[in-house]
């Protein structure tokens, strides 16, 4: 037989296994916590698969991501699912039959019960989402609620999105509390955060806590990959294929990626010829790695480099960090939050909630009402010392109005940060890299993290730091990073912290076609197209929140989810109310809104950054401006008279 033992959170288990010769059935034992039998057997074949097929292979995989989940296909629910606590569960032990080889996939074994709807092949729904992030959870909740029989497909094996994926060390939200959660009150009413900058452990806590009050994940499908979908017009129903073989029908699909699902990893020569440990901070391993004694790497400074960067530098033996362009980083304000801090000020959480969404950035706070160019610099700085201390992202969005439209403005703040940094810095060299005096760009048009003592390990002996723009990556060895100057870095473990195909990525990903039968892919190649950042030409009754063209990379996440979700939503009722067959964006419209787009980013700063804001950190992707740069309030106000006059823009068909 074949054991395993796992503790929660199921994202979180190690796996002990162990090979008998005898058959035994399977003998569950009930767990009290939030338990996912399907991620248990997922972890398992991934396990017997990494076994199997050696090192080479689980170091592929660690890169190269979700292909690997295809195949963690819906078996063996062993649990009843209703029962939620939130302190950890006794160890579950799983049995399975041993005349199973050990190297067989798991996708090739049927379940031995009945797993019910959800994972059945030939579903046919009113709505199915493809994601179970914040932006599948809130539809889900909300479309039940409203009475449409709704299924949700996601390829990881629990609630959380983006969070169930980004394991690696350090890996934090870095939006404030409360502005990064829900606001219902049926879920924050009784939850209680630990950190005011939560971690990733947190988070999934937090998922898992709303599957609990939500009553979710009876109608979701986990482990599940969709690999391909297209609308019929005839029957006026999607067609969604999965990598298991099932399909299922919905009048309306609702692709809830997120805007970076889509991992990015440069064509580096011999990268295959690695003999090390190699991972994309997107992928990590669920047992994380261990770098105590070793030397190591860190390619990327963008948000997740910054943080694997300050945890690895406590604990290498020797860390090289390859950078590109510097991270503009503002000083993390972390610290614990308690239970009573929380309480006394959840009477003010509607207000709050309220405020998120009247801001240019859905947070609590906005940007002030005055230009950095009407105050001294004396002044000016004092201001921005005290928006410094916060420790949090007002220093972007809640400074000076100006700031991504005046030069003179923008160069102030530049000015302001640097000498925060320099002066923690002790070598004047590494100073120049990591802030250097004349900004490689404007400040705050590439996304600044937040940091807690990133600088500071550079004045360790044992980090290094290597520019990249100065000194590529050239190839990769079995023993180490050779950049142009000649130089073997060696070293045994990588983290690849290269990015994501942001914002389009995500959806290219799921092999979307228009009704035509051409893939998004291609529609898009020349420039992205959408209307309203919500729907597109050729592809009725879809709608996605947090993609393209809308407010998604300058805005805190749930904020935008939510108004974005609220509009699908009325949108889908009245449609429904009215005999619509499907609603479809026109293209005139889609042309005036993607010129719209471009003229909101012409008036700033945005454009002179080679960002992943402009698409420029992907090789052969157009350079453009890929989201609406007018602040959420105004975004919020176009949807809705849109929605209230009609749906101009929209084609109806009725049945």
């Amino acid at each position: 037989m074949i054991t395993t033992r796992c503790c929660a959170p199921p994202a979180t288990q190690h796996m002990v296994l162990s090979v008998a010769s005898q058959t035994a059935p399977i003998e569950p034992q009930l767990p009290s916590t939030f338990f996912n039998p399907i991620a248990v057997i997922g972890q398992l074949c991934a396990t017997r698969r990494a076994i199997a097929t050696g090192r080479g292979e689980r170091r592929k995989a660690s890169i190269l991501g979700p292909s690997l989940h295809s195949e963690l296909i819906r078996v063996f629910v062993l649990f009843p699912l209703s029962v939620h606590l939130r302190k950890p569960p006794p160890l579950p032990t799983i049995t399975m039959p041993a005349h199973i080889p050990i190297n067989e996939e798991m996708s090739h074994i049927k379940p031995h019960i009945d797993l019910g709807e959800t994972y059945a092949d030939n579903l046919d729904l009113d709505v199915l989402i493809v994601g179970a992030g914040f932006s599948g959870v809130y539809l889900l909740y909300k479309l039940r609620q409203a009475g449409f029989k709704v299924k949700v497909y996601d390829a990881s094996h629990a609630f959380g999105g983006v969070w169930r994926w980004n394991c690696y060390p350090g890996a934090r939200v870095d939006s404030d509390l409360p502005a990064y959660e829900f606001s219902l009150p049926e879920v924050y009413k009784n939850w209680t955060w630990k950190e005011r900058f939560p971690g990733w452990q947190e988070l999934q806590e937090y998922f898992d806590y709303c599957d609990h009050v939500l009553d979710l994940r009876k109608d979701v499908s986990f482990n599940t990959v969709v690999n391909g979908a297209q609308f019929d017009r005839e029957s006026g129903k999607w067609v969604v294929t999965t990598e298991d073989g099932r399909t299922a029908k919905a009048k309306y699909l609702l692709p809830c990626v997120g805007f970076a699902a889509k991992r990015y990893v440069p064509d580096w020569k011999g990268l295959d010829t690695f003999k090390g440990e190699i991972h994309h901070s997107s992928f990590w391993p669920t047992e994380d790695v261990d770098v105590s004694g070793k030397r190591t790497a860190v390619i990327g400074t963008g948000s997740t480099g910054i943080q694997i960067i300050q945890e690895w530098a406590k604990a290498s033996k020797e860390l090289t960090v390859f950078q590109r362009t510097p991270n503009m980083s503002i000083k993390m304000g972390q610290r614990k939050v308690s239970a009573e801090e929380q309480q006394n000020r959840k009477h003010m959480y509607p207000e709050l909630f309220k405020k998120r969404t009247e801001s240019f950035g859905g947070f609590c706070f906005d940007f002030v009402n005055k230009k950095g160019t009407e105050l001294d610099i004396a002044e000016a700085n004092a201001f921005l010392q005290s928006l410094w201390d916060n420790g949090d992202f007002t220093f972007w969005v809640g400074t000076f109005s100006d700031i991504f439209k005046d030069q003179v403005t923008n160069k102030i703040v530049y000015d302001f940060w640097r000498s925060k940094v320099v002066g923690r810095l002790n070598d004047p060299a590494v100073a120049e890299l990591l802030a250097p005096k004349e900004p490689p760009h404007p400040w705050g048009c590439k996304r600044p993290s937040l940091e807690q003592d990133f600088y500071d390990q550079f004045n360790k002996p044992n980090v290094h730091l290597v520019s990249v723009k100065h000194n590529p990556i050239v190839e990769i060895k079995p023993n180490g990073i050779v950049t142009a100057d000649g130089k073997l870095h060696e070293v045994d473990v990588i983290a690849v912290a290269t990015g994501f195909d942001a914002v389009t990525g995500s959806m290219i990903n799921m092999n979307l076609k228009n009704t035509e039968g051409t893939h998004l892919r291609d529609l898009w190649k020349d420039g992205v197209r959408t209307y309203l950042g919500l729907a597109m030409k050729g592809f009725p009754n879809m709608f996605f929140p947090y993609g393209p063209q809308a407010p998604t990379t300058f805005v805190n996440g749930p904020t935008l989810i939510e108004l974005q979700s609220d509009w699908i939503i009325e949108v889908i009722k009245k449609a429904e109310q009215d005999g619509v067959k499907y609603i479809e964006a026109e293209e005139k419209p889609q042309e005036e809104w993607a010129s719209h787009i471009c003229e909101l980013a012409d008036k700033t700063l945005f454009p002179l950054a080679d960002s992943w804001y402009m698409g420029a950190n992907i090789p052969g992707k157009k350079r453009e401006m890929i989201s609406y740069l007018g602040g959420l309030p105004a975004y919020t106000q176009t949807i809705e008279e849109n929605r209230k006059n009609g749906l101009p823009g929209f084609k109806l068909v009725k049945e």
